[in-house]
């Protein structure tokens, strides 16, 4: 693949995941106002009146019986898990803290894919597996002053948001990507409808409320689809450590927007997450290249 492919790939990548940030700092001014069961259903609503009509123009619109493919039905279950927990974190603890701990994603996919999928991932992968969740710990310090039960609440979004990565790669590639974020976003729609009341009933919703989370839907949607563009235009190995440029997203904003001043246990810890998460990116790409090599070789001898 060019280089400049890669260059545009690792572009899409960053400004994916600025616009993921910029859509949960948006969630995070509204949370002192609005239920959790509320933002789902608000924003879930205008991001699938977005995603459908790209969906309907492309013509990427499929049977609704296609959702009932069960690695179909376990995404959906791990992004309404992703989201639910996610968004009452955020109410709770500072947005840099809880992307720090979300950067430990990219490890529970690889570690659920050797458990679920019986990819091989040798003893160095294993390493970084358990050196990032270290990292984790150091983040949300189980026991200390500064640990809140929400801080959890973001490890069981990396859990099923991890499910959700693993359920989409085996979905088959007849589904275009655009079907699985529409109805995905429309499921979440109903589901926060549904959540409306045991968090707490309706609140009223000013309209700057409204209007931040129409701003954070549309960042979600260009999300989605500069997510999407990137992993189609460079290589995987070379643009997913970019990644982890979300989390330079959320300490500038929770700094400058929020007022979150980030601590040196967080600093720590994330640090480690990336750090083992890049390692873990690394060796992946050098088991890649050992393969191909391998491929050639068997051709050449054939």
């Amino acid at each position: 693949m060019a280089f400049n492919d890669n260059i545009k790939g690792a572009i899409l990548m960053s400004l994916a995941m600025a616009s993921f940030t910029i859509n949960d700092a948006m969630v995070k001014l509204v949370t002192d106002d609005l239920t959790t069961g509320q933002i789902m259903f608000i924003r879930g609503a205008i991001t699938s009146v977005l995603i459908l009509l790209v969906a309907w123009r492309m013509k990427a619109l499929r049977p609704l019986k296609t959702v009932l493919q069960p690695w179909f039905m376990l995404r959906t279950a791990g992004e309404i898990g992703a989201s639910i927990t996610y968004i009452h974190a955020l109410s709770k603890i500072p947005l840099p803290n809880a992307s720090a701990i979300l950067q430990a994603l990219p490890l529970a996919v690889t570690m659920g894919a050797a458990l679920l999928l019986g990819e091989q991932v040798g003893w160095r992968r294993w390493s970084a597996i358990a050196v990032g969740f270290v990292g984790v710990m150091i983040i949300i310090r189980p026991g200390a002053e500064g640990f809140t039960a929400a801080s959890l609440l973001v490890v069981g979004s990396v859990i099923t948001a991890a499910t959700r990565d693993i359920a989409t790669k085996k979905i088959g590639p007849d589904v275009p990507s655009l079907f699985i974020s529409a109805t995905t976003s429309v499921t979440i729609t109903i589901v926060g409808a549904f959540l409306i009341v045991p968090f707490g009933g309706w609140n009223p919703v000013p309209l700057d409320d409204l209007g931040e989370l129409a701003f954070g839907s549309v960042m979600l949607f260009a999300g989605y689809q500069t997510l999407i563009m990137a992993m189609r235009t460079g290589e995987i190995s070379f643009i997913a450590p970019f990644r982890y440029t979300s989390l330079i997203w959320a300490i500038m904003l929770g700094l400058f927007l929020l007022g979150d001043i980030p601590d040196i246990w967080m600093l720590t810890g994330s640090a480690i997450v990336v750090s083992a998460g890049l390692y873990a990116f690394y060796r992946e790409t050098v088991l890649q290249r050992r393969r191909l090599a391998e491929i050639e070789n068997n051709l050449t001898v054939s």
